[in-house]
């Protein structure tokens, strides 16, 4: 009786949440029915996705749609991220953006080309004004594609409110389909001081999960004591795709009292990376796999509601206790996690030692770690709890800490080059190294006289790193001295295996030509119907230069009529 009251409870919460928001405005941005291979507020590398990720049935060059009446009023072509992507913003105060598009409606695509062109910069962002691209409600707009940072053919889709933060489409009548339960796969408990248990241990458990007939789960009954918390592994499967996405809210209780929810409908950019504080993140740095925290433990996500001790459960000695974990997808298909809880107080065995040493950080405070040529820099608030660092310099090596304890806001690594040669501090960079034979990944570096410095999220290990060597650059689909006559594109790969490629440049006959590049395959594209190419005999040149300025040249000569 008391589940079935609980449930009658809770469901009109998310009826009227969602009916807050105008259900008739915004059309479909496709022409094709609407599956997903993301949904809002997924759980992504950093950060949590800002809108829903279409299917575009494979393939690239669907035409996308103006969602409602507006005016363009900023396009952004990068060569990671969105790729190309275009905001809309409509008479009601929020803003359409459609990312990773191939190509324009081509009167936006001419005026994005201009611009292009008179900055001599395929990357580029406008910010036209109100008059100079409107739009009407299901009129042409761009086509779709997998430019930047797309891992395959899709159009990202978001609405954002006048504060520029991105909501949940489907509180605005974008429907997708969604018959099916969320699925738990994993239920973790924490215990969140010394003296607390789980099980006799103070270490984080794994309780085993049993799949109940009804869709619900239950787990094996705990003993504990003093603070604890717990975890879910959890997602969402829409009707249609096999897709593994997110769940739209989650809800705990103890003993029938709400003490915790996450509701997925709205978020800031600037609080995005606190992802990294929701879940376990040592546990996904380890595992991969991410485990949603169900208390809030110094964590300032929006998405985390007011709740009864911010999540965390005291358990008392000769106690009996019912935790519930609801989780529902937007439909409000729901799946009950429940966990019996017998208080017990009792001796911990192998209990949990925190390693010391002689870095301690305290999270609202600056620190300066420094050895032989290296120092660090962490300011107050870049990180979210106190805890010992280990900090060692050998040699060009720092070794600062393991990639496991996550960061709110970028450090400061610096090292002092006064003892290299002049000719060499110019090929030098700071690189972090990754995976199992430390490669060298390249750590945006600037220099200042004898310091260089980059600016990072990851703590890890890192070195200083020398690259002498050029980039590649090689002719893909034409010879020097051929006709091109027939041909709609000029095809360049480019390549550096080091540091990597900072910026290129490409003149035919000495004018400027617009080559778009995609780094996922490493191709630099111009198009013929640019129409800058008019003579019959061209020159073309191509300078590729990496990020610690080594320059590669390309000629060649072809002939056109």
């Amino acid at each position: 009786m008391r589940l079935i009251l609980f449930f009658f409870l809770v469901s009109p919460i998310f009826t009227n949440a969602q009916n807050n928001y105008p259900q008739d405005y915004f059309n479909p941005p496709l022409e094709i029915p609407l599956i997903l291979a993301g949904n809002f507020g997924e759980l992504r590398s950093n950060h949590f996705h800002s809108g829903l990720d279409i299917k575009t049935q494979q393939r690239e060059g669907l035409k996308v749609l103006a969602c409602a009446d507006g005016f363009v009023s900023r396009i952004k072509i990068a060569h990671f991220g969105y790729g190309k992507a275009l905001y809309i913003t409509h008479p009601n105060g929020y803003t359409t953006v459609y990312g990773h598009l191939q190509k324009f409606s081509p009167e936006i695509e001419a005026y994005i080309k201009k611009q292009q062109y008179e900055k001599e910069s395929f990357e580029i962002e406008l910010f036209p004004s109100a008059e100079t691209l409107p739009v009407t409600k299901g009129s042409l707009v761009a086509y779709s594609g997998n430019t930047g940072g797309s891992g395959g053919p899709h159009l990202h889709f978001e609405i954002r409110d006048k504060e520029e933060r991105p909501m949940n489409p489907m509180l605005f009548g974008i429907d997708i389909k969604d018959t099916s339960k969320p699925t738990v796969s994993a239920v973790y408990a924490y215990t969140l001081d010394e003296n607390a248990s789980v099980n006799k241990s103070n270490s984080k458990q794994k309780l085993r999960l049993i799949p109940l007939k009804s869709g619900d789960y239950t787990t094996e009954s705990i003993e504990a004591f003093g603070n604890i918390g717990f975890g879910i592994e959890t997602n969402d499967r829409q009707d249609l795709a096999a897709n593994s996405n997110g769940v739209y809210n989650i809800q705990t209780f103890l003993n029938g009292n709400q003490n915790f929810e996450v509701d997925f409908s709205v978020f800031s950019f600037d609080e995005s990376s606190c992802i990294n504080q929701f879940i376990d993140y040592e546990h996904y740095i380890s595992n991969r796999q991410r485990i949603q925290k169900l208390f809030k433990k110094s964590n300032p996500l929006s998405i985390l509601k007011p709740s009864l001790n911010e999540g965390v459960l005291t358990i008392e000695d000769s106690t009996a206790s019912v935790y519930k974990i609801r989780v529902s997808d937007f439909k409000n298909n729901a799946s009950f996690v429940t966990i019996n809880i017998k208080g017990n107080k009792t001796t911990i065995s192998n209990p949990k030692v925190e390693k010391t040493t002689p870095y301690y950080i305290t999270a609202n405070q600056s620190t300066n770690l420094k050895s032989g040529n290296v120092s660090v820099d962490f300011y107050p608030e870049t990180f979210y709890e106190n805890f010992y660092m280990d900090f060692n310099v050998n040699n060009d090596t720092l070794t600062l800490h393991k990639d496991i304890v996550p960061t709110r806001k970028n450090f400061t690594i610096s090292y002092d080059i006064s003892n290299y040669k002049d000719p060499d501090k110019d090929k030098l960079f700071i690189a972090r190294l990754v995976g199992y034979k430390k490669y060298p990944l390249y750590s945006f570096t600037k220099r200042a006289g004898n310091i260089l410095s980059t600016s990072t999220k990851t703590l890890g290990t890192y070195a200083l790193a020398t690259d002498t060597v050029k980039p590649t650059i090689s002719a893909l689909n034409f010879k020097d001295g051929q006709w091109l006559s027939n041909f709609r594109f000029l095809k360049v790969k480019i390549n550096d295996t080091l540091s990597g490629i900072s910026n290129y440049r490409a003149t035919v006959n000495g004018k400027w030509i617009l080559m778009e590049y995609d780094y996922k395959t490493k191709t630099l594209t111009y198009d013929f119907n640019d129409d800058i190419v008019t003579d019959t005999k061209n020159d073309f040149k191509l300078i590729v230069t990496d990020n610690v300025g080594n320059s590669a040249t390309f000629e060649a000569t072809f002939f056109r009529k």
